[in-house]
């Protein structure tokens, strides 16, 4: 006897957003950009596809996987852009409204979340138990979190960053000196890094490093890693659709999209 083919539950694209917007509590941050649906699809979702930026190559491979929903870190609409609709925005656009598919996107609101965003699953992944007292968040926001992770050296702990994330990391310290407080702030929040240092870090670890921050590790004898943009946003959004995906009974896929940066 044939088993009837049987597809994963829907729910409608209001649902989807209203668990997400429950999740990451978007209305709680000053950010660069919407956060939330940014282009509207059809109305039930059964399968959603996360990734980190809302590029072609996502786009496409979520096309080829039958998705309904794609849900990113970083979306499609920024503040100070230009609004017009032509080349690179025309085109994910266009395959975006041609086969129907929602795009949310959250950007502080997914770097923040105490343990499902970028910075908590970084931590999580390097080993860095985060504080859950004061210590444990810096910075405008509150975006920058803190934790320990003893490391006989910045040296060793670059290493071990390194390994863990499949890529090379610059790191600017005193290579001997051990580490212990580490502050983390993935992406591009090497902005962050004197408040890491006035909140009492022995290491910085995020996604960029600018030229003025090679100076100050240098002189304040705070060790700096950068380990990737890209790379040190992987994780948040999978964690958010697998657990949202979870709830609602979707079908979850994540597909991530290789970048140098």
């Amino acid at each position: 006897m044939t088993t009837p083919f049987s597809l994963p539950s829907a729910v409608t694209r209001a649902a989807l957003t209203e668990a997400l917007d429950q999740l990451l509590q978007p209305a709680q941050f000053k950010d660069y950009g919407p956060n939330g649906l940014q282009v509207e699809g059809r109305s039930e979702v059964r399968k959603l596809v996360s990734g980190v930026t809302a590029s072609r190559a996502l786009i496409d491979a979520a096309i080829a996987e039958g998705a309904d929903a794609i849900l990113v870190h970083h979306g499609l609409f920024w503040r100070g852009q230009d609004g017009r609709v032509t080349g690179w925005m025309k085109q994910r656009l266009s395959r975006l409204l041609a086969h129907d598919i929602n795009l949310l996107a959250y950007h502080l609101p997914l770097d923040a979340h105490a343990e499902l965003g970028n910075n908590a699953q970084l931590a999580q992944r390097l080993g860095v138990a985060l504080y859950t007292d004061a210590r444990g968040r810096f910075g405008d926001q509150a975006l920058g979190f803190m934790g320990h992770r003893s490391s006989a050296s910045a040296a060793e702990l670059a290493d071990h960053v390194a390994v863990q994330l499949g890529r090379a990391v610059t790191l600017v310290a005193e290579p001997d000196r051990p580490v212990q407080h580490v502050a983390l702030c993935t992406g591009g929040a090497q902005g962050y890094f004197e408040a890491a240092i006035a909140a009492g870090a022995d290491v910085f670890i995020t996604g960029e490093i600018s030229e003025p921050q090679a100076h100050y590790a240098r002189e304040c004898g705070v060790a700096y890693i950068a380990c990737g943009h890209h790379a040190s946003e992987r994780y948040g959004a999978p964690a958010v659709g697998a657990h949202v995906a979870a709830q609602l009974g979707l079908e979850h896929v994540f597909i991530d999209i290789d970048n140098p940066a």
